[in-house]
């Protein structure tokens, strides 16, 4: 199948890409490069462009003779959503009306996105299943919440067939150690935790010890980046036409920051301090999903079940290139 992955040079799109050919698809990869690397992008045609730019789009879409298209490309900071959200409604909702109608002018009717369990925000239990209540708190989450909206009303107006993957918390690298995690700034907990380790940080923040968990600290879902990958696999496997499918991807543990510390230092064989600090706002205590639905329609689970399986991944690639994929110089 010829498919364009959009945000492909990025961290979860480029494994995605990487998993595409190796099953024998032919993958374009549609970027901006403002997050995404070219070093990340291996096999496939790199189309550097604008989302928000239509015609450039279609004539991709028309040109490569696309049958399906997998979304990665999202502006995806919390923080940054609150203070800037001009920057996510453009990024984020805008661009992606523009790729949709970009599809519905060239009749490429098969979309995969990436969403995300910040569409639930605070959830009222966990494991945190698809019938949970939607309340996003934050700008990034609403966004996601928009296009998942969208998506709904394309497939009942114009026939296009979806699957909206809302993630937990993207981890590891791929088991080759050619692609890995490389963000600036990064605020994701394992890599910055691994930057400590390699002498990059002086420690890692913890921001609250004071939730209602073992001990104290936040708990989160990490997947691994490669069994996202395999979950969009089989999503573009059972898309049909004029319908949308809408799952959770976790692993149903649950890992507190303290324990994603602890794994990092024996992983690693490096102490890491660590220094504490208040609640931040807009945090929950705990975030799990309940993966039971993806098994049922997708036929899909977690291979990474256990933290320390993810953590050894992320160490081979950041250990193995501290600078991610820049040589010039220092992040």
């Amino acid at each position: 199948m010829n498919i364009l992955v959009v945000g492909g040079a990025g961290y979860i799109g480029s494994h995605m890409v990487k998993l595409l050919g190796a099953a024998g698809h032919r993958v374009v990869v549609f970027d901006n490069l403002s997050e995404g690397h070219r070093g990340a992008v291996t096999g496939a045609e790199l189309v550097v462009g604008d989302l928000q730019d239509e015609s450039l789009v279609a004539q991709v879409l028309e040109s490569r003779s696309i049958e399906a298209v997998i979304h990665f490309a999202a502006s995806a900071l919390v923080g940054e959503s609150v203070t800037n959200p001009a920057k996510y409604y453009g990024n984020n909702v805008v661009a992606t009306y523009r790729l949709l109608e970009a599809m519905r002018s060239t009749g490429v009717s098969k979309l995969v996105f990436s969403s995300t369990c910040a569409t639930y925000g605070q959830p009222d239990l966990v494991p945190i299943r698809e019938t949970e209540k939607q309340a996003p708190v934050n700008p990034y989450g609403f966004t996601k919440l928009v296009i998942e909206r969208m998506l709904d009303d394309y497939a009942a107006a114009y026939g296009l067939g979806f699957a909206a993957l809302r993630y937990f918390n993207a981890s590891g690298a791929a088991e080759d150690g050619t692609i890995g995690e490389d963000h600036v700034p990064e605020s994701h907990l394992i890599p910055i935790v691994l930057q400590v380790a390699l002498g990059q940080r002086d420690a890692v923040s913890v921001f609250g010890t004071d939730y209602p968990t073992p001990d104290g600290t936040c708990i989160r879902d990490y997947i691994h980046v490669d069994d996202l990958g395999a979950a969009h696999l089989a999503a573009l496997e059972r898309l049909t036409p004029a319908a949308g499918l809408k799952v959770n991807l976790g692993t149903g543990t649950g890992y507190s920051v303290l324990e994603v510390i602890e794994t990092c230092r024996r992983v690693t064989g490096h102490p890491i301090p660590v220094t504490f600090g208040p609640r931040r706002a807009g945090d929950p205590a705990e975030l799990v999903a309940d993966p039971s639905l993806a098994r049922q329609v997708l036929g899909w689970q977690a291979r990474y079940r256990d933290l320390e399986s993810i953590v050894r991944s992320a160490w081979r690639w950041h250990s193995a290139h501290p600078r991610g994929y820049d040589d010039r110089g220092p992040k």
